[in-house]
């Protein structure tokens, strides 16, 4: 496949490159990773500008119209979305998980009623999702879910907790994973509901993270009656419209993680360009520059993987398993990507943002403890890795996993 903008697309980036010079919220600071420190902010300098992208017809741009989208392509879409990982990061992150696993899982496997009530309303920047998958005995392993939601006329009684839940804090809506069969095997007694975060019973308690941040949440759940209506397919369907939200978070997630870290190589060869060590720049380093050069391939790796199964979606396909190489592509080149950044400041690598010594603000000391997250979060590098074993390559299953199932 070409993978070259055709000459309408061009034109159509272009042209989005141009509002958002002149729609970024007032003081934008792009070389800062930290516009917004307080939560409490970044969530409404979200809302504001997504209702703006929403306003200007560049919210949503594969969505179908009655849905408050665009009804042009996923091209489009693909855009809108590498060009603001690009230029502005940190406003899109309270809608990581909207857009990447409510919004499409809501589309594809909702009945009508849900695609026209939360969709408009997402795309629009009003609600703010998380996802209630993870457990205390079900991290990667999903399929250990005990969340119970017990049927009681027309509502569900659900009890239990979830953990390591982005956002939460944040959310007004929560894609939530929970049992409702506890004597079918574990990946049939599982159902998908929509959870309203207001509801009564609910409690949420944030956990710090190496960064100081506290993005991370758990999440109780105590005799929270959620309707029936708010069940996305039928019950006992939860495994498989899962697994469509995790491969979801996959496809155009890599695509734009892609042109996150593409910004991040700009900023790391500045920076070797001006940090010296013995008397030259550090970019003058035949060690360092093969650093910079392994990271510039890496992230060239994870592109054109993401464009690989965009093609493949516009061809009529629906992401799969592959999905689990990009996460595998982005997580861990982070991980290098960091580490040598810091390496390249030597003594500076010390010196957090703050202070007048900090190189680029601290930018690379934030990003080195936030990337210790990276082969955990969205499923670990251990999972990722028999998922692709197994259903990319057609390996046997791990004898003590599939007993568990």
């Amino acid at each position: 496949m070409d993978y070259r903008f055709s000459p309408e697309e061009e034109a159509f980036r272009q042209e989005f490159i141009s509002w958002l010079d002149d729609n970024l919220p007032e003081g934008w600071d792009p070389s800062r990773y930290q516009n917004y420190p307080r939560d409490d902010e970044l969530a409404a300098a979200y809302r504001a500008f997504q209702k703006r992208l929403f306003d200007a017809g560049y919210a949503g741009m594969h969505y179908p119209k009655e849905y408050g989208g665009q009804g042009r392509g996923l091209v489009h879409e693909v855009i809108v979305m590498q060009t603001l990982a690009n230029q502005c990061l940190e406003l899109r992150i309270p809608g990581v998980i909207t857009f990447g696993m409510a919004a499409p899982t809501i589309l594809y496997c909702g009945n009508e009623e849900q695609k026209s009530t939360y969709i408009p309303r997402i795309l629009d920047g009003t609600h703010i999702w998380c996802q209630g998958f993870s457990e205390p005995n079900a991290g990667s392993d999903v399929v250990n879910v005990s969340t119970r939601a017990v049927r009681d006329g027309d509502h569900y009684i659900v009890n239990g907790q979830k953990v390591w839940t982005s956002y939460a804090h944040l959310a007004d809506y929560c894609i939530l994973l929970v049992r409702t069969d506890p004597d079918a095997k574990k990946h049939r007694g599982l159902s998908y509901l929509l959870l309203d975060m207001k509801l009564p019973g609910v409690e949420i308690r944030p956990i710090k993270q190496i960064t100081g941040d506290a993005d991370f949440n758990e999440v109780y759940m105590e005799d929270v009656r959620v309707p029936v209506s708010m069940r996305v397919g039928e019950e006992g369907d939860g495994w498989r419209i899962a697994i469509t939200t995790l491969m979801f978070e996959r496809v155009l997630g890599d695509a734009t993680m892609a042109a996150a870290y593409e910004r991040n190589i700009e900023r790391m060869t500045q920076m070797a360009s001006r940090v010296r060590r013995g008397g030259k720049p550090v970019i003058e380093n035949p060690v360092f520059r093969q650093q910079l050069a392994q990271a510039y391939v890496e992230v060239m790796v994870l592109k054109y993987h993401g464009l690989r199964n965009l093609s493949h979606q516009l061809q009529g396909g629906i992401p799969g398993p592959e999905g689990s190489i990009g996460k595998l592509l982005w997580s861990e080149p982070n991980q290098r990507i960091t580490e040598a950044a810091l390496a390249m400041q030597g003594p500076g690598g010390q010196v957090m943002r703050g202070s007048p010594w900090s190189i680029q603000d601290g930018f690379w000391q934030y990003a080195f403890l936030r990337a210790k997250g990276n082969t955990i979060e969205a499923g670990t590098s251990e999972i990722q890795r028999n998922i692709i074993g197994e259903r990319v390559l057609g390996l046997p299953k791990d004898s003590s996993r599939a007993a568990r199932q």
